[in-house]
């Protein structure tokens, strides 16, 4: 059984529909896969049909932006009630958030990098993504020839020690796992140990959200290197966390990212599976 537990669609940063990610997934051999959109759940119902069609199973979860001590953490929630308030109203306060954090960052960028683009460029970027982000700035300067990549785009102009930065909307980590947790769902870190995060999550630290309620680590991630992973999934033993793997695929968006270049293995699936509360919702089909 192969399976893929971090995916996005166009309704994020990706730039595959919902639709064609999950059929791409059974094109690459993946017996399960989950969708997680940036901090939503509207691509949801149209991946759902597409399992359907496609022979896949879907797990239902979202990437949620957290703050730990100042410093970006993110929150992977699988097959949580969409329908619980809190949770759909943090996610909700996220969301909005975007749009106006983008303006400024776009207004930023032209008067203090000097940048030529537009909220108009972002825009279009962005086309019918229902969570908006940095990435589509990115895309935007793409798309003028003043960056060269997504990654470029974040390391030269838009990155946290840019001047056209502007900090986020999100909530704190430990806050953002009892809302998946008291939603029915399963939080777990994503890519732990990238980009210069080692310092964030420590081992003490993960105890303590383990504590909080957090389930599981992603381990194997192709941010991670072979010696990282060995030690991240010796923490997890450790800790009593479940380790997971996956491909961050984001399509066109993020080069080499492909479905199914790291994976789950079945029986940290199963135990993601047994975690479910019991107002969380199941996998489809």
């Amino acid at each position: 059984m192969r399976i893929d537990l971090h995916t996005h669609s166009s309704v994020s940063d990706g730039t595959d529909t919902p639709t064609a990610l999950v059929h791409a997934a059974a094109a690459a051999g993946l017996d399960v896969v989950a969708l997680t959109d940036h901090d939503t759940t509207a691509s949801w119902g149209e991946a759902a049909q597409a399992a359907g069609e496609a022979g896949v199973t879907l797990v239902r979860g979202t990437e949620i932006s957290t703050l730990l001590d100042g410093s970006s953490v993110h929150l992977l929630g699988y097959l949580f009630d969409p329908d619980d308030a809190a949770l759909a109203a943090e996610l909700d306060r996220i969301c909005n958030d975007r749009i106006p954090r983008l303006q400024r960052m776009t207004a930023l960028a032209q008067s203090e990098l000097g940048s030529q683009v537009t909220w108009e460029h972002v825009l279009t970027a962005a086309g019918d993504a229902e969570s908006v982000g940095r990435p589509h700035l990115a895309d935007a300067l793409i798309s003028l020839g003043e960056a060269s990549s997504r990654e470029d785009a974040f390391d030269r102009l838009i990155g946290p020690s840019s001047r056209a930065y502007v900090p986020k909307h999100a909530p704190d980590t430990s806050t953002a796992i009892r809302l998946v947790r008291t939603a029915g769902g399963v939080p777990v870190v994503a890519h732990p140990w990238a980009r210069g995060r080692r310092g964030v999550l420590d081992v003490a630290t993960l105890g303590r959200l383990r504590d909080a309620g957090l389930v599981g680590i992603e381990v194997d991630h192709l941010d991670h290197d072979d010696a990282t992973r060995a030690e991240l999934s010796r923490i997890a033993d450790e800790l009593g966390l479940v380790p997971t793997g996956s491909s961050d695929y984001h399509g066109h968006g993020k080069q080499g990212y492909g479905l199914g270049v790291c994976t789950t293995s079945p029986q940290s699936y199963e135990a993601i599976l047994a975690a479910v509360g019991s107002n969380g919702v199941n996998p489809v089909p």
